[in-house]
């Protein structure tokens, strides 16, 4: 935290380059989560420097309770939801698939991603599919296996219980496991 107060302190000192600092080191994550939740790349490079610009309005409320870059990636995540519901896309898929009603304690499925990704042809149907679900679960997996956020970190940024973090990873897993079990003709 201390290099997040120091940083923080600076941008509000007006010291030079420290906002482009700010902007650095936490741009990757913003725009992760912007490309996931809206899947436009026009989309999201507007609405970054949006991001951005609340960032530094807003940066005086920021009281240290949190990461910076979960505080960041909340403001991401926010605006972005406002976008989607502004333009009435889908946020996410409610619908129960199966009536599973114990899937909220089981994150680990047994289905593993990076080994998923090693085969090139896996790897484009795995790239299709996710790009297939809906905006909240493609944005969850990602920062889960990609960034390799903890659930909790996670939780933060979309402002949700860990509980329904690890809901909607399990639904998103299940969803890409079968679509990919179809794909390559795996008997389910």
């Amino acid at each position: 935290m201390t290099d997040d107060q120091s940083l923080v302190q600076a941008v509000l000192a007006g010291k030079p380059q420290a906002f482009a600092r700010l902007i650095d080191r936490h741009q990757k994550l913003v725009w992760h989560v912007l490309m996931r939740m809206l899947g436009q790349r026009e989309d999201a490079e507007d609405l970054a420097q949006e991001v951005f610009l609340r960032v530094h309005r807003v940066l005086p409320q920021f009281r240290f309770e949190s990461s910076l870059a979960t505080w960041i990636g909340q403001i991401a995540f926010s605006m972005a939801t406002r976008h989607l519901q502004k333009k009435r896309l889908p946020f996410v898929d409610l619908a129960g698939e199966d009536g599973d009603s114990d899937w909220c304690e089981r994150v680990s499925d047994g289905f593993d991603l990076e080994a998923a990704l090693a085969d090139a042809e896996l790897a484009e149907h795995l790239r299709r599919e996710l790009d297939a679900l809906p905006a909240l679960q493609r944005t969850l997996i990602t920062l889960y296996h990609q960034d390799e956020l903890g659930i909790g970190e996670i939780a933060g940024i979309v402002a949700m219980p860990e509980g329904t973090v690890k809901n909607y990873l399990f639904r998103a897993r299940q969803r890409l496991r079968r679509a990919l079990e179809v794909k390559l003709g795996v008997a389910a």
